[in-house]
């Protein structure tokens, strides 16, 4: 309540502060926003790096239990436990809630990072609710990204990451342009993109790759930059986009990058390889309980001709799914299907 209090004065400050620094490309000898400065002081390296995550996503970002164990592709309970023993241990370690001097931010940055890039998604793609799109979440998260490229202007990563999302949200205005509806990228008016975020965000990424230390956040704003520099979805370069999720699976193998690796390989050579991606049981055991899985699958199934069974994956994509435009989205098909 403090902090909201202060913020619009602290905000100020910080701004004057950022130009200063962009003018002079200096870095600063502390975090020039409170907010940023306590997500630094929440991710102590001594708390277990997803346990640090979950923690400041929780307790400084205004996500509640059950967004962020959807992040973390776990259940409540699970994420609740997760969350009493990061607790319990700083007590016991007596950690102190203290912003760490400026040679610790490159040991707490990944997980600063993460935190911010989990603020975004939440925002771009909501867990629950009525509202698919949560505005407030998106821009705080391109605030809280700004501050950091301007604190760490030589972190090729934190450029990644801000080009990564202003990419995304370049797209925000055509997601939402259906009332009560999702529209898809395929199905979305690409004249309806921001053309001065995009700009923006292949201006960095184009800074950040050329310090030649690629990482995740970097390969994944350069397959938002293929997607935005596509004039329409049937003119995107599906061979760069697999090569890219390539590079990302060897330098941050997950399901979820899995699962997007199968649906670009399924655009590039049809629905039939990126089938046999999914339809490994080790991945379809991780991500059982993770709604984009059964209705990205559903799709593919759908245009494999397999009616019957992507009937049965939209279904299981409904049960899981708590946002209204994703439920008409997949009731759609599945009427489609019926008919």
């Amino acid at each position: 309540r403090a902090g909201t209090r202060r913020r619009k004065g602290a905000d100020l400050r910080a701004l004057g502060q950022i130009e200063r620094q962009m003018q002079g490309d200096e870095v600063p000898e502390e975090i020039p926003d409170e907010r940023l400065r306590l997500i630094f002081t929440c991710c102590h390296p001594a708390l277990a790096p997803e346990a640090r995550v979950a923690l400041t996503l929780r307790t400084l970002c205004g996500l509640d239990t059950h967004e962020v164990a959807r992040a973390f592709m776990i259940g409540e309970p699970a994420l609740a436990r997760r969350l009493v023993r990061a607790r319990r241990k700083i007590r016991d370690a007596g950690i102190p809630y203290r912003v760490p001097p400026a040679e610790q931010l490159p040991a707490r940055l990944p997980a600063v990072l993460a935190v911010v890039y989990l603020v975004f998604n939440e925002g771009y793609a909501a867990t629950s609710g009525d509202a698919q799109i949560r505005h407030d979440l998106c821009g705080e998260a391109l605030r809280l990204g700004r501050v950091l490229v301007a604190l760490l202007p030589g972190e090729p990563e934190v450029q990644g990451l801000l080009a990564l999302m202003l990419l995304h949200d370049s797209r925000r205005g055509a997601r939402g342009a259906s009332p009560g509806g999702l529209v898809t990228l395929e199905e979305q008016d690409r004249g309806l993109w921001d053309r001065a975020l995009i700009d923006e965000g292949l201006e960095l990424l184009d800074g950040a790759l050329r310090r030649g230390r690629p990482g995740p956040y970097q390969i994944q704003a350069a397959i938002s930059a293929v997607h935005a520099r596509s004039p329409d979805f049937a003119a995107t370069d599906w061979v760069q986009i697999v090569a890219l999720y390539d590079a990302l699976w060897r330098v941050q193998p997950s399901p979820v990058v899995r699962l997007n690796q199968a649906v670009a390989l399924a655009q590039a050579e049809g629905p039939a390889a990126g089938l046999e991606l999914l339809e490994d049981d080790v991945l379809a055991a991780e991500l059982e309980a993770y709604q984009p899985f059964h209705a990205a699958r559903a799709d593919l199934l759908r245009r494999a001709d397999r009616g019957s069974e992507a009937a049965r994956a939209y279904a299981r994509a409904l049960e899981l799914t708590r946002v209204r435009a994703e439920r008409a989205y997949l009731e759609q098909r599945l009427r489609q299907l019926a008919s």
